[in-house]
């Protein structure tokens, strides 16, 4: 009998292939659209969707259409006919604004109207899940030829989208006791999703009880900020303030998402932070690369804690909305803790824009 795979675990291959430039497969009726993430797409790769079709759609998200003033047809998301001259450095440089202040007239564009656009919206959402940049290159083909290719992935229309908005649960894969400098007393708990995708962390600091609310921290990792000491932002001492805070009350969680950049990861932050320094704040630059002002997931940080026994918690943080989802997913936010440090010269106009744009209460 042969093995099949679940729907979440094609679609955790997707993402793998996405990343390194390999073509996926949705079908959609009698039509099938073979697709590949621009970022890791190369001229070899190109010229064979050119040989599938006249027809090569350029997908990018509602945001990054405005920044190239391209017209929006399908809400949040643009689908833009390639023209046929154009070659891999236009397609990467429509995708990438590295560049666009240097070039800012990368038009005329043609924008597609017609027809659903629901495949191309999905593939935006697998490769911001892969964590490359939202954009990406369709081509329709028929399904004689699509039956051709067995080594590509392919999945219809109508399973991926439920499996693609919702989380994949976590699982506790491991945990142990790990002396803090803070603490002693701690315990370190690693959990997985389900869909093979990156860890989370819970540290368990002294012994919490599970009957009363529990001061705890949402902290999503920041390579730059915890462990470089990045001046650009505030994480590194607020995650180290957060670990005092509940080493001095006695015990806590500080939970240690995976979720770099809010929710981009490190390179797109990287590019993020490219764009910063041409004079953009932290949401045009996000917007700028076609992703939300908050890619996160703040649902997650609540299941971990249901599994660990705690359904209310005293939550330290000063951003509004982890309180709303903490509350929306059933883990009662008894108390907002202030946590107000890591000020400095350097980073006045990046908190600045957060308590404007992104309502965080500084």
């Amino acid at each position: 009998m042969p093995i099949l795979l679940t729907t979440d675990e094609q679609i955790a291959r997707m993402r793998a292939d996405l990343r390194m430039g390999v073509p996926i497969l949705i079908s959609c009726g009698k039509v099938v659209w073979m697709a590949a993430a621009v970022e890791t797409l190369h001229t070899d790769r190109l010229a064979h969707f050119r040989n599938l079709g006249d027809a090569l759609e350029l997908a990018i998200t509602g945001w990054r259409a405005k920044t190239l003033s391209a017209r929006i047809y399908d809400g949040d998301i643009a689908r833009i006919l390639t023209p046929y001259s154009a070659d891999i450095n236009w397609i990467k440089s429509v995708a990438d604004p590295v560049d666009d202040l240097q070039n800012p007239m990368k038009g005329p564009f043609t924008a597609i109207r017609e027809g659903d656009a629901e495949a191309h919206r999905l593939v935006l959402m697998i490769c911001k899940q892969a964590r490359l940049l939202p954009a990406a290159v369709l081509v329709q083909i028929t399904q004689e030829v699509a039956n051709e290719m067995p080594y590509l992935h392919r999945l219809p229309l109508e399973s991926i989208g439920p499996c693609l908005r919702k989380s994949s649960p976590l699982a506790l894969v491991s945990a142990a006791n790990v002396p803090l400098a803070v603490a002693n007393t701690s315990k370190v708990h690693v959990f997985r999703p389900d869909d093979g995708g990156i860890e989370h962390y819970a540290i368990e600091i002294g012994n919490p009880k599970r009957s009363e609310p529990v001061l705890s921290r949402l902290h999503s990792a920041c390579f730059t900020g915890d462990i470089l000491g990045s001046l650009k932002c505030d994480c590194g001492p607020q995650l180290n303030m957060a670990m005092q805070q509940i080493a001095k009350h006695g015990s806590g969680i500080l939970l240690y998402m995976n979720q770099e950049g809010r929710g981009i990861g490190l390179a797109n932050k990287m590019r993020a932070y490219a764009l910063q320094s041409q004079g953009f704040d932290t949401v045009e630059a996000n917007h700028r690369l076609g992703f939300e002002d908050d890619e996160r997931d703040f649902m997650l940080g609540a299941e971990i804690l249901k599994s660990l026994g705690f359904n209310a918690v005293r939550l330290m943080t000063n951003n509004p909305n982890k309180v709303e989802k903490m509350n929306a997913a059933g883990v009662k936010v008894e108390e907002r803790v202030a946590l107000h440090v890591g000020h400095n010269p350097l980073n006045e106009a990046y908190l600045a824009t957060k308590a404007k744009k992104s309502g965080h209460l500084l």
